[in-house]
């Protein structure tokens, strides 16, 4: 064994087959951050990671948590095949440096479940193949707010949510009586899974909750049903989102759904605003929340911003309308301020247009309305995009794709820009659903292309000024 000493760090190399690790899970080290202890020790992209204090890393989580104490005992193999043992000290929160390619650190876990809701089920051919992988992994619920059913939980699982708090855990409830739900998610074990979300309750895990709302299925006493069991959980259960199910026109041989009228909507929401009532005057959270599409489909006004308990459904879209409603009023005054009594005089003649789904046509057009008004130098056109691809129930901007853009506004007059929302896109990238890139329809259409963050303030700001980041 081989013992150097670099700035106090003790580096041991040891030859392969000194210690044995074939069966444990091994990660090739993607890259090295520069001025890290890893650059200092000269490990190197396309090393292994195969242990850290002797135990076997399985995923990031794991990582991040035995790379917390001050004292590590790493062990590295080479790319000839070497093993080298570190003994490294450092400060708690310092990083080793360490990147791999897959931020989880492992597969990802697909979904078991074959529910009468899917919309991947809803796809056409001749996607990109990651539309159509179906994830049910607890880990992906903690990093990126994913739902997960419970079903493909196993106790190893649960017990590392626990010993290391990943919270909040987003669940997919849909129902809680055992039977309806084996039959919604399309698996025996459904019903039994939900067992595992009073474990999570007991051990004072924090959780969020969803119900897929199909007509006819889990709605009317189902739901009041699931509500009050559900509140069982609170406060650990912070808060449970009622969303309406995504019907496409891709739906032959799949079971039979049947979209929601106003009068059903008005019903939800009416159920829905009586729990909020009491569960707000015994435990100061409204809980209960009706996503935007409810409120849209009954006409009815959407609720002020303290309904929605810090709009922790957000993603779910609950809550993502009045929000950025009123933070486009905040920066529409903010501006109104900055001009004082030269309003948009000074600003320069322009003509733009915008583009997106059916569901935000009234609220932007009622925006660019104050805006024009406020800028009478600025002509500002919204065109709603009709969803073809994926048929008219679809009315959510992130589900068009571009092809439907560009079709329906082939000879429109766009001005001189068109603003497109950023939801649109994969994220952090310029590509559509259907691979169309902005790149792409700023050259069929012949016109520059902008894309508008989802709050108000980015809103207010590109379209009055035209600047970009």
């Amino acid at each position: 064994m081989k013992t150097l000493m670099i700035n106090g760090i003790i580096l041991r190399k040891s030859m392969q087959g000194q210690v044995e690790l074939t069966k444990n899970k091994t990660h090739i080290i993607d890259a090295v951050a520069p001025g890290s202890i890893a650059e200092e020790l000269n490990i190197e992209a396309g090393d292994e990671l195969l242990s850290i204090n002797g135990q076997a890393v399985e995923d990031i989580f794991d990582y991040q948590f035995l790379t917390e104490d001050e004292y590590l005992e790493v062990l590295i193999r080479k790319a000839d095949g070497e093993e080298w043992e570190l003994e490294i000290d450092k400060d708690e929160d310092e990083d080793l440096g360490l990147i791999f390619n897959n931020g989880l650190m492992d597969d990802y876990r697909s979904c078991s479940n074959k529910c009468i809701f899917c919309f991947i089920d809803q796809m056409p051919r001749g996607m990109r193949p990651t539309l159509y992988f179906k994830d049910d992994d607890s880990r992906l619920s903690f990093m990126q707010g994913n739902y997960i059913t419970l079903t493909n939980l196993s106790d190893h699982d649960l017990e590392r949510i626990i010993n290391y708090r990943l919270e909040p855990v987003n669940i997919s409830f849909h129902t809680t009586e055992p039977e309806l739900r084996c039959k919604m998610l399309g698996n025996r074990f459904a019903g039994e899974a939900l067992k595992k979300a009073r474990r999570l309750y007991e051990a004072g895990i924090s959780m969020n909750g969803q119900i897929v709302l199909c007509k006819g299925i889990n709605d009317g006493e189902h739901l009041r049903r699931s509500i009050e069991d559900l509140s069982g959980f609170i406060p650990c259960l912070q808060s449970v989102s009622v969303v309406p199910v995504g019907l496409s026109r891709f739906r032959e041989g799949l079971f039979p759904l049947e979209g929601f009228t106003r009068e059903d909507a008005a019903q939800v929401l009416d159920m829905i605003h009586s729990y909020q009532d009491r569960f707000y005057a015994e435990y100061k959270t409204h809980f209960i929340h009706a996503a935007d599409e409810f409120y849209l489909l009954a006409n009815r006004e959407l609720p002020d911003a303290d309904s929605y308990d810090g709009y922790l459904q957000y993603e779910n879209g609950v809550g993502m309308i009045r929000s950025f409603v009123d933070e486009f009023d905040e920066a529409l005054n903010e501006l109104k301020s900055s001009m004082g009594s030269k309003a948009g005089k000074s600003l320069r003649p322009r003509r733009i247009s915008l583009a997106g789904g059916l569901l935000m046509t009234p609220f932007i057009n009622e925006m660019l309305s104050k805006l024009t008004e406020l800028i009478p130098s600025l002509e500002a056109a919204y065109y709603p995009i009709r969803n073809d691809f994926f048929g008219e129930k679809i009315t959510v901007s992130g589900l068009l794709t571009g092809r439907d853009i560009i079709s329906q506004l082939k000879g429109k007059p766009l001005g001189e820009a068109l603003y497109l929302p950023e939801n649109l896109l994969r994220a952090g990238e310029s590509v559509l659903l259907d691979d169309t890139t902005v790149e792409d329809i700023a050259e069929s259409l012949q016109v520059k292309i902008h894309i508008v963050k989802s709050d108000g303030y980015d809103f207010v700001h590109k379209i009055a000024t035209g600047e970009e980041d």
